[in-house]
């Protein structure tokens, strides 16, 4: 008895709500997932199901509730691997029989490093977009004062990264965003939506086509949508709702703190023939119910918005985009009443602040599990603390230069043409949101090979993966060439090959 419990790894202790049937005690489960619901809603759902309501009504739904299952597949695959081993999928990924080793690691951080600052310069951009609307700014400097606020609150956000302090903002913002969702809701209710249309929306396939008072508009802002192709701008969603994949490698990660199962166990995944088997088997009901509340929240919101964009935006011919990214959703809940626009302002903007928050982590974790991969990783917590420094600085770095060229591009081209924080934001989206969620989703069956077959996934999960994947391939390919053509792939395959030259370099300093 003595040697088997020498030889064996501990696991923590199931927490008693995962023994339960009772889905009220399931809340207590929620943790990482809501950290990947908060990362979309502030932009996923608040903005892009708004803007998807409005120009396409009910029929966006059902892309809406596809997307949302995908990746929910893709997150609870990767996050029961991780349960079950405690290896992280990127780790697997250097057993790739192709290529050099660990080149598709390599071409991810690449990508890491190129579009996490574009992603935090959009959230920044869409603040300060906000705060110049509010301050009655935005018409300065011809519009170019949108990238200035954003500037400003991409340092306070950063010196409270850098500070610590994000759990009371948490706290008050999941406060208020609960605030906000139940005032937006009864507005919904009251609007008296079609329901029988919303479900047929939801569950079943209809073409999407722009309207023809967009097509009709000779505005800027909408003719920048209007003569974007419709593959692209639903793509666009793809990308946004729901999250993106470095959100997900980040969640696999971040069960490293929750040690579910042998998540956070230093180990090589054989070691999981060191533990009960039913004893681990039933911490999969951790990422389980915390992955499936994350995405019920999601679509709730998305459907919510949807709806609202709908009834209220589409019958005033207003689009949430470049240069009104967030005004026009005021209307949702002044619809009650005039003085809950505060609400809804306080609520946007700790919804906000909480996604620029949430975006400036993702590359600390992304970074730790990239540097395991090599023979330097000591596994300190010194070590740890220096590279989320690191990963932070280049973060905030990469998006002020981003903002910064923004302002001065705004400052010449004037304020008839809003800031293209859109344009931007597409060819970021349409890899981190769609091509690489393919590539994970396709790899995921064949990381899990790496299982006893009597732990391996059931046929009908690697089904999925694989339908899913194949989906989000070709949205992704398909994106980039109505996006940008030849040119659009040409700079895929150029950042891929820099990936394959990184990873030819470190191939040494790479862990066997």
């Amino acid at each position: 008895m003595t040697e088997r419990k020498q030889n064996s790894l501990s696991l923590e202790p199931l927490p008693p709500a995962l023994l339960s049937w009772n889905p009220l005690r399931w809340l207590s489960i929620f943790g990482p997932g809501a950290i990947i619901a908060s990362l979309t809603i502030g932009t996923g759902e608040l903005i892009f199901s708004s803007r998807g309501g409005a120009l396409f009504g009910y029929r966006i739904l059902f892309l809406f509730v596809v997307i949302s299952i995908f990746k929910w597949v893709l997150v609870f695959s990767t996050a029961r691997h991780m349960v079950l081993t405690g290896v992280h999928p990127l780790r697997r990924w250097l057993e790739l029989s192709i290529g050099p080793r660990g080149w598709l690691p390599a071409v991810m951080f690449v990508f890491a490093a190129l579009c996490i600052p574009i992603w935090v310069s959009f959230h920044a951009s869409v603040l300060g977009d906000l705060f110049a609307g509010l301050t009655g700014t935005k018409q300065i400097l011809n519009g170019a004062t949108v990238h200035l606020w954003g500037m400003a609150i991409l340092a306070g956000v950063v010196g409270l990264a850098f500070t610590g302090g994000y759990a009371a903002l948490e706290r008050v913002q999941l406060l208020v965003i609960s605030a906000m969702m139940i005032a937006v809701t009864v507005v919904v209710v009251l609007l008296k939506p079609d329901w029988l249309e919303m479900l047929s929306g939801a569950f079943f396939p209809r073409s999407l086509h722009y309207p023809n008072w967009l097509v009709e508009d000779p505005g800027p802002a909408a003719q920048a949508i209007a003569s974007r192709p419709i593959w692209v701008e639903a793509t666009l969603y793809v990308g946004v709702i729901g999250g993106a994949s470095y959100d997900y490698l980040a969640y696999t990660s971040f069960l490293r703190d929750k040690r579910w199962g042998l998540a956070g166990v230093r180990c090589d995944g054989g070691d999981a023939n060191r533990v009960d088997w039913e004893e681990l088997r039933r911490w999969i009901r951790a990422p389980l119910v915390d992955c499936t509340l994350s995405f019920i929240v999601v679509m709730i919101f998305s459907t919510v918005f949807v709806v609202s964009g709908w009834l209220v935006l589409a019958p005033q011919h207003q689009v949430p985009g470049d240069g009104n990214f967030l005004e026009h959703q005021a209307q949702f809940v002044t619809r009650l009443h005039p003085w809950l626009y505060p609400v809804y302002v306080l609520g946007t903007l700790l919804a906000m602040l909480g996604t620029l928050y949430g975006t400036l982590e993702i590359g600390p974790a992304i970074t730790r599990e990239t540097y395991s991969l090599l023979k330097y990783h000591d596994g300190t917590a010194n070590q740890a603390k220096r590279l989320r420094k690191l990963a932070l600085v280049w973060s905030a770095l990469g998006a002020s230069l981003v903002l910064a060229v923004s302002f001065f591009v705004q400052l010449q081209t004037g304020e008839s043409k809003p800031p293209g924080l859109t344009a931007l934001l597409i060819p970021a989206s349409l890899f981190t949101g769609v091509l690489s969620c393919g590539i994970i989703c396709l790899l995921n069956p064949w990381i899990d090979l790496w299982l006893p077959k009597s732990r391996r996934p059931g046929v009908f999960l690697c089904c999925l993966n694989l339908l899913a994947g194949l989906v989000f391939l070709s949205l992704g390919l398909k994106g980039y060439w109505d996006y940008g053509g030849l040119f659009g792939l040409l700079v895929l395959g150029s950042t891929v090959v820099v990936g394959l030259f990184v990873a030819i370099l470190c191939r040494s300093m790479f862990v066997r």
